[in-house]
Order: C-alpha cells, then sequence, then structure tokens
C-alpha cells in the first residue's frame, strides 16, 4: 500500500526529494503518536545514536530509489527487480552473521532468481520498463539488504520503534534539506493540493507500519527468513496495479513471478520454526 501510494504520489510531479522529506515526516508522527499514547514514548530514543544514523542513511536512499523506480517501472516488475534482494541478503547473513545458508535454501533462491531473468527479460525485444528504473532498483537492493542484515544486528540494543522513528527522522530531515538547498520549498508549494497530501499522509502511515513490523520480525528470526516474505508483494502489486491503471503483466512477467513466488513461499515455509532472536552479546 506504501508504494501504491508513492506511485500515485509520483504521478503530481513532485520531485523525489520532496516526497521522500514528507514520508519521513508523516512516518515520524504516527509513530510519535502511537508511542506517546501508548505511555511508552521512552521505546523512541536510540541507543547508539551514530549507529542509528549511518542505518538510517541507507534507508533515505533507499526511499529516494524507489519512488524514482516506481515512476518508471510498474508495480509488478518493480517488485520482481527487489525481489533479487533475498538472494543478497541469504548471502549476507550466511557471511556476516553466520546464519548457514542449506543447500535447499540456496537451490529455492536460485529458481527465485532464475525467475527475476525470466520475467525481465533480457533478451526479449519488448521492455516494460527502462534503463532508469532498472538501476534505481539496483541501489534500492543494495541499500535494502545492507540495512537488513544490520538492523538485525542493531535489534540487540535498539528497540523496533526507536529503529523506524529514527528512519522517519532522518529522512524527513534530509529531504527538507535538499528541498532548502534546490529552492523547491516555495515554488512546489503549490503542487501540495488536498489529494496529493493525503497520498503523501497514506505513505508515511502504511510505511510507518510496515517499518515497524519489519523490525519487529527481524527481532525475532533471522534476516533471511523475513526477507522471504517480500515475496507476497508480487500478488498485491499486481492486483493494485490492474485494478488503478489497467496494466495487464506479460507472459513473461507473469512465468517469472511464477517461480519467484514459489520459490519464495518454499523457503518461508521451510522457516517456520527457525525462531533465533539476538541479545546483547549474542
Amino acid at each position: 500500500m506504501a508504494d501504491t501510494c508513492i506511485k500515485l504520489v509520483g504521478q503530481a510531479g513532485l520531485p523525489a526529494y520532496e516526497m521522500v522529506a514528507f514520508l519521513g515526516l508523516f512516518m515520524a508522527l504516527f509513530l510519535a503518536v502511537w508511542a506517546v499514547g501508548r505511555g511508552q514514548g521512552g521505546v523512541l530514543r536510540p541507543h547508539r545514536v551514530n549507529w542509528q544514523l549511518l542505518r538510517a542513511c541507507l534507508d533515505m536512499a533507499n526511499n529516494v530509489c524507489v519512488v524514482v523506480a516506481l515512476r518508471h517501472l510498474s508495480l509488478t516488475l518493480f517488485y520482481i527487480l527487489i525481489f533479487t534482494a533475498p538472494i543478497t541478503i541469504s548471502l549476507l547473513s550466511a557471511v556476516v552473521l553466520r546464519e548457514g545458508l542449506p543447500w535447499r535454501r540456496a537451490v529455492a533462491i536460485g529458481v527465485g532468481f532464475a525467475g527475476v531473468l525470466v520475467a525481465v527479460n533480457p533478451l526479449g525485444n519488448a521492455r516494460e520498463g527502462d534503463l532508469v528504473g532498472y538501476g534505481a532498483c539496483l541501489v534500492c537492493v543494495a541499500c535494502f539488504s545492507v540495512n537488513m542484515v544490520w538492523s538485525r544486528v542493531l535489534t540487540r540494543t535498539e528497540t523496533p520503534e526507536s529503529l523506524a522513528f529514527f528512519s522517519g527522522l532522518v529522512t524527513s530531515a534530509m529531504g527538507f534539506a535538499l528541498m532548502l538547498a534546490t529552492g523547491a520549498a516555495g515554488t512546489q508549494a503549490g503542487q501540495l493540493s488536498g489529494p496529493v497530501l493525503a497520498g503523501l499522509c497514506g505513505m508515511g502511515l502504511f510505511c510507518a507500519l510496515g517499518t515497524l513490523c519489519f523490525y519487529i520480525a527481524v527481532k525475532h528470526t533471522s534476516a533471511a527468513n523475513v526477507s522471504q516474505y517480500h515475496y507476497t508483494q508480487l500478488i498485491t502489486g499486481t492486483v493494485v496495479t490492474y485494478a488503478i491503471w489497467g496494466t495487464r503483466p506479460g507472459w513473461w512477467v507473469v512465468g517469472g513471478a511464477g517461480l519467484i513466488f514459489g520459490s519464495g513461499v518454499y523457503i518461508a515455509m521451510g522457516a517456520r520454526g527457525a525462531v533465533v532472536p539476538l541479545t546483547e552479546g549474542g
């Protein structure tokens, strides 16, 4: 839903950094209201500010590239391209966190990657995206993968609420700083109509909910296990794309999506009992 809001708001022509600025602002506001309303405002406080700042910068770069990619790709193709992230995350987790990579999971990940190649069909004549969209997705995958593995380590000392809230604050601050630096703060004000503001608000709300759930999940199981559930976005992305824009995915996309989703479900089902929370010093 957050990606759908981003794609809808992107049609208004707002610069990517301005959309990201409001995304971070509304995200931080929703999380603050949620925590304070429950009488748990202290959970928003970071313990290692320098580490959180660096991690939040990865979030910022990822969010900007998401906005750019969604202007050049359909939701379905966007999801297929970013589904190379589970491969990267699994390899990083095995090397950095020593979480292992059983051969069955490695084979399933390989099938998922084959699905990406089938869906993109690099040798075909028809393209459902452009090089800008593909390049932005590559940056998204790199930033998201490193962020997920690193977040798995940070949850030893940081609360999920703190990680999500700090990401929103840093993203908002950097986005508005870019607006001021480029002089866009005043010139773009006329484009913030009611529907656009509602879309920006929806972006922040759905992103806050999704990010919070992500950090809760990665605290209690391996990053490789969590990453597989992103495959389910392919179904909602395809449905929403057809419902709103009337875009029908090509046969290559459908075939690749089937391989990707099948491999993701296989890995996710095999990881149901793998609950391995990290603790300080673990």
